[in-house]
């Protein structure tokens, strides 16, 4: 019983009232209460704060749940891997599992008490110097965080302690990926250096895959789930009607939710380059030595690659050599690199299957200075007059004032104005004249 919740009168010389006071089972700080009962009074006002005592005890007993102090870390974690866990997405279960791991391996709590603000910031200090990742520290946090707060919802804590406030890394170049995206030059080093890692038996297969890659911008996990002939995968539709489509369950989706999608010409092709009769099974069949290959091999099989074709996607700044070499996730970089000059963000959006727009111009709209600048000087050379004119407001593609100028001219003007634009025609080069100089 010694785990229990115990609120006990106390008297302080500086305070006129009585106080309560117990050790809080979360922080193992001692909290105080007033019960705003002077001391000065007669004998039965000890008694009444005595009784408010005894009403507070049972009160934090009872919004704990039945002494949360006594409720071990294991029992917390079979009940929130049973209740919530299987609720949510696959992947997000496996990660709260794995976040689980790391905390019992780092931390060791015997108890669900013993999960405190000091052991986080612990476990953060850890995590960092193992080499982990603002990102991934933050990722770990956030699913602690969220048990921690089912906890507290169901009366088995009392309070959530807070969390460690993480110093997030700064982004020189504002593009917050772990790669980037390749170029066609190198994709092509990455098909020669297929067959060195695969053999020559091997390499049509794997060429194929990585084609696919890039020209559908699929994510690993997606081009493996991707089947001609199941309807509880990802598959291609080919209406005759209309363009190619992608159908995508909402179980294998991050938006949970079941999707038709469009798919890139490049990659249509390439799956209509497929016979009929062989559309069956998976689209990409990478066989190991027993069976199809898994998600992780595949994985370790194109890194390999990229680094046989020497394509650095990632150089440490602080050591040189902590080298990235090109993955999977690259060549999907690459894919929205290209079509991200030309549709809309919008449009982007929903070729890569991003659940928000937000990801979209985060990740490929907007962070390419030098595509922008390509973009504005390629606008420049097609325009068929001068493209700046006197008027902040005109339009720079139909003459040197446009409509809205020149509407503007045949309203009356000053009389000083007239004689300032006479003065200039006759005698001083105009703006016009000054725009067509070659000094541009």
């Amino acid at each position: 019983m010694g785990d229990e919740i115990k609120v006990y009168v106390v008297e302080f010389g500086d305070r006129p009232h009585y106080q309560l006071q117990w050790q809080d089972p979360i922080t193992q700080r001692l909290r105080t209460k007033t019960t705003k009962i002077r001391r000065s009074g007669p004998a039965r006002d000890r008694k009444q704060a005595e009784r408010l005592a005894g009403e507070l005890e049972g009160q934090l007993r009872a919004g704990a749940g039945g002494l949360p102090s006594r409720l071990s870390w294991g029992e917390f974690r079979a009940r929130y891997e049973r209740e919530v866990v299987p609720g949510l997405a696959p992947k997000t279960g496996e990660k709260i599992r794995g976040v689980f791991d790391r905390a019992e391996r780092e931390l060791n709590p015997q108890r669900l008490r013993d999960v405190t603000e000091a052991r986080l910031s612990y476990l953060v200090s850890v995590l960092r110097g193992a080499g982990a990742a603002e990102n991934t520290i933050s990722g770990h946090l956030a699913h602690l965080k969220a048990a921690l707060t089912w906890a507290v919802d169901q009366k088995l804590i009392l309070v959530r302690p807070r969390m460690p406030k993480i110093q997030r890394a700064k982004k020189s170049n504002g593009r917050p990926m772990k790669g980037r995206p390749i170029t066609t030059e190198e994709f092509e080093r990455m098909l020669e250096a297929v067959p060195v890692e695969v053999g020559e038996h091997a390499a049509p297969q794997w060429e194929r895959y990585l084609r696919g890659l890039w020209t559908s911008g699929l994510r690993l996990r997606e081009s493996l789930d991707l089947w001609w002939d199941r309807e509880d995968r990802l598959f291609p539709i080919f209406p005759r009607g209309g363009r190619p489509m992608l159908r995508v369950p909402g179980e294998l989706e991050k938006g949970n939710a079941d999707r038709l999608l469009p798919i890139a010409p490049e990659f249509a092709m390439l799956l209509l380059a497929v016979p009929e009769e062989e559309r069956t099974g998976p689209v990409f069949k990478l066989d190991g030595r027993v069976g199809r290959l898994g998600a992780n091999e595949v994985s370790k099989i194109v890194s390999r690659i990229g680094k046989l074709a020497v394509v650095r996607v990632y150089v440490s700044p602080k050591d040189p050599t902590k080298v990235k070499y090109a993955s999977a996730h690259d060549l999907r970089r690459a894919f929205g690199e290209r079509w991200a000059a030309r549709l809309m963000p919008v449009q982007l959006k929903e070729l890569m299957r991003h659940e928000s727009i937000e990801t979209t111009l985060r990740f490929y709209v907007g962070t390419d200075a030098q595509r922008t600048a390509d973009a504005a000087w390629a606008a420049f050379e097609r325009a068929t007059a001068p493209f700046s004119g006197p008027l902040p407001n005109s339009s720079p593609n139909s003459g040197v004032f446009g409509p809205s100028a020149t509407s503007a001219s045949t309203r009356r003007k000053p009389k000083r104005q007239q004689a300032v634009m006479k003065s200039g025609a006759a005698g001083t080069r105009t703006q016009d004249q000054r725009i067509k100089s070659p000094m541009l």
